[in-house]
């Protein structure tokens, strides 16, 4: 289960999404977030899915691999739409006692689904197919206008970009102590949902331990190199736009004028 979470994974391949500057991925995928919350439509939803899947043939990334993460978001994948279902008031289509299902519900179950599913879809094509890395490189020069106002942007990269690096460690640490714990007779599998969650409590030391104690190591290394971030630092690979990233901005201009057009759109 905790290995089936892809979001923070670098996947190592070949492709024209791999090449692409990372500041295009990154407003690349705020565009892509930004537009599913504008359309509120069947072509709208169309469009968006026809782009994402687009973007995943090109990334060269399997679909099973990509897909494989929605497991870890169904919990909340069904709350959402259970909550969306039954709490939305409107015109009753099914009743039963004092349970219902409106209109309403219905349709904002569906909509909220879908964007949950392309969001985290979405999400996890950025990072799969962007080093750690380059991540910070495109968010700090993104983020590069801020410094006018005294934002220590270089920083917020850094901090960014080590939470995303250290998902995939975390889940594989907290792999390692539940196999450890269930060889000694823990359960983590039986029982109601409480008691799932209970059992589950006795992993947060271990883990907690675990991640200060990395997050310690990384802070002796980095002082260790007498690393310094920010002004003066220079790079060994600067970041400079080619033809392919502008044809991609080119398509985003497009998508973004597309979602909105569709959106206004009333069936």
């Amino acid at each position: 289960m905790l290995r089936d979470i892809t979001l923070g994974q670098y996947y190592r391949t070949e492709s024209v999404i791999h090449k692409l500057d990372p500041r295009v991925k990154i407003v690349g995928t705020f565009v892509f977030l930004v537009a599913i919350f504008i359309v509120n439509n069947v072509l709208g939803y169309v469009v968006a899915g026809l782009f994402l899947a687009m973007n995943i043939k090109l990334s060269n990334v399997p679909v099973k691999f990509i897909f494989r993460g929605m497991k870890s978001i169904f919990f909340l994948l069904m709350i959402s739409v259970v909550f969306n279902l039954f709490l939305t008031p409107g015109e009753p289509i099914f009743t039963v006692w004092k349970i219902k299902i409106t209109d309403e519900g219905l349709k904002i179950a569906i909509k909220m689904a879908i964007r949950l599913v392309f969001l985290i879809t979405g999400s996890s094509l950025m990072t799969l197919t962007t080093t750690p890395n380059n991540l910070t490189d495109g968010l700090e020069s993104l983020l590069n206008p801020l410094k006018l106002v005294h934002v220590p942007v270089h920083e917020i990269s850094m901090m960014m970009s080590i939470a995303l690096r250290f998902i995939p460690i975390l889940l594989e640490e907290t792999d390692k102590i539940m196999k450890a714990q269930m060889a000694r007779c823990a359960d983590f599998e039986s029982g109601s949902l409480i008691n799932r969650a209970k059992n589950m409590v006795p992993l947060l030391v271990p883990l907690f331990i675990s991640a200060f104690r990395r997050a310690m190591d990384l802070a002796m290394a980095m002082e260790a190199r007498c690393y310094r971030g920010g002004e003066g630092r220079t790079k060994m690979k600067p970041l400079v736009y080619c033809s392919r990233d502008r044809v991609a901005y080119a398509v985003l201009v497009l998508f973004l004028i597309i979602c909105i057009v569709v959106g206004r759109l009333k069936f």
